[in-house]
Parts: structure tokens; sequence; C-alpha cells
């Protein structure tokens, strides 16, 4: 089993910034791309960026030049660097990855951070 932690979300004044951050721990033989993802209540759950294990990195156009994501050296980790954060980037916050393990390849997924934006 793989499991993912994220830490770091929490409340911020709008134009401020947090940074998130997602360990994966326990059968892994590498980790693939890794990604974050965010929900709204009501909502579907939405791409926010993704970086492959390269890292080549995606973003959604609503945070693109505000958000960056990266791996750590170990690559068992993604942080995800919010600025110039706005009200409608409240949500939950998940990180995602997809793991090689010894006798498959699977996607996982973390418990969610509440991101929230307000004055």
């Amino acid at each position: 089993q793989v499991q993912l932690v994220e830490s770091g979300g929490g409340l911020v004044q709008p134009g401020g910034s947090l940074r998130l951050s997602c360990a994966a721990s326990g059968s892994i033989v590498s980790i693939n791309d890794m990604g974050w993802y965010r929900q709204t209540p009501g909502k579907q759950r939405e791409l926010v960026a993704t970086i492959t294990s390269g890292g080549n990195t995606d973003y959604a156009d609503s945070v693109k030049g505000r958000f960056t994501i990266s791996r750590g050296n170990a690559k068992n980790t993604v942080y995800l660097q919010m600025n110039s954060l706005k009200p409608e980037d409240t949500a939950v916050y998940y990180c995602k990855a997809n793991v090689m393990e010894i006798l498959y390849v699977r996607d996982y997924w973390g418990q969610g951070t509440q991101v929230t934006v307000s004055s």
C-alpha cells in the first residue's frame, strides 16, 4: 500500500501565498506523474497542475503564472507554490500520484487539505 500525506493548507488573505506539500510512502518502486487537483462543494474535482518524473509540467489556465509545481530531490514528494491567491482558489486540494509498485501501477490520492482565501 501507498500513502500520500498532504500539508500546508490554511487561511490566507487575497494576494497572499501558500505552499502545499505531499509526501508519498509505502511499497513504492517508482513514481511517474504527480499532480494537484482541487474541489469545491457541488463541483467536480479539477486539475490544477501536474509534473512528470522528468520534470515536465502542465497547469490549468486559471493558475498559470501564479502557481508552481515541483518535485523534491527524492522524487516522492511534490510541492505546489501558490502565489497571488484569489478567493476563487478556495477549495480542498488533493495530491495524486501514479505509483509503480512491484505488481501494479496505480493512482493514489491524498486525504486533501483545505485552502481558504478570504479577507
